[in-house]
């Protein structure tokens, strides 16, 4: 524990808990990038919803954020941290601050709903007995709204509605600062995809101080649960700023995109 607390003191010394500084991803040398030059500004304690087209470099953006790719050029920085001065084994035990909801909620097919969400635990508190991981995991269950009665089912003997619950439930359990949200709901039916969405903000704001990032395709839930929303295209940031900026926006590209997937109440 005292090594973990050396690699992830002093943190709170920003006012942002993601910092990006022209970041480039190049896949192939540097002759294509998907990232071109990002700068970003996630404040802390906001929900920040990352939208845009198919293919803008929203997925490649959180991979960085989360330490799973280093940047061709620029900067990362989360809670303070650059993340490119990092030893593999300093980012393994920094990641306790990241939570992450995967698409799909990515479980283990061979573990219970309990067993997923002890997973977290047991791999990075290694001092803690299996019966002290599994209450926590409990609390952060019924936390997510899953009700006890299924914590010992499978993926499989669960509806899409509770693995996601049970994908929450994982990314909450080592209390992390930053909650990231991979197009958490793609492939929904409209009524799970409020349920998903009511989750999202109301577990946010049950968490004081706590940081949500969204990438999501779902415009209407970005203008509706969006604290700070964040529009890539082509690879650089073509727009961040409140809902209301996108909105009200004169851009011709941003009109098109907004006006494809939200409705505006008269």
């Amino acid at each position: 524990m005292d090594q973990q607390q050396d690699v992830i003191k002093d943190i709170k010394k920003t006012e942002y808990a993601i910092e990006i500084d022209h970041l480039k991803k190049s896949f192939d040398g540097g002759k294509d990038f998907v990232l071109k030059g990002i700068d970003l500004k996630i404040p802390k304690g906001s929900i920040t919803m990352v939208i845009g087209f198919s293919g803008t470099g929203k997925s490649v953006l959180m991979k960085h954020i989360l330490g799973l790719m280093k940047p061709t050029a620029g900067e990362v920085r989360v809670l303070g941290k650059s993340l490119s001065k990092m030893t593999k084994s300093e980012l393994h035990k920094f990641r306790i601050n990241l939570g992450v909801m995967f698409q799909y909620s990515a479980l283990f097919d061979s573990f219970t709903a309990l067993g997923n969400a002890s997973f977290p635990l047991l791999e990075h508190r290694r001092e803690m007995s299996l019966e002290e991981a599994e209450k926590i995991a409990g609390e952060k269950l019924i936390q997510s709204g899953l009700d006890s009665k299924h914590f010992h089912k499978l993926p499989s003997e669960m509806s899409g509605g509770m693995r996601k619950r049970v994908g929450l439930a994982r990314a909450l359990a080592l209390d992390p600062q930053i909650l990231l949200y991979d197009e958490p709901t793609t492939g929904l039916d409209p009524i799970l995809t409020e349920m998903v969405d009511n989750l999202i903000y109301d577990t946010h704001h049950s968490r004081k101080g706590s940081t949500s990032v969204v990438i999501s395709h779902d415009l209407h839930a970005a203008f509706r649960i969006g604290d700070h929303v964040v529009m890539l295209h082509e690879g650089k940031v073509l727009k961040q700023g409140k809902p209301e900026d996108f909105l009200n926006s004169d851009d011709p590209l941003i009109n098109k995109f907004v006006s494809t997937g939200v409705r505006r109440e008269e």
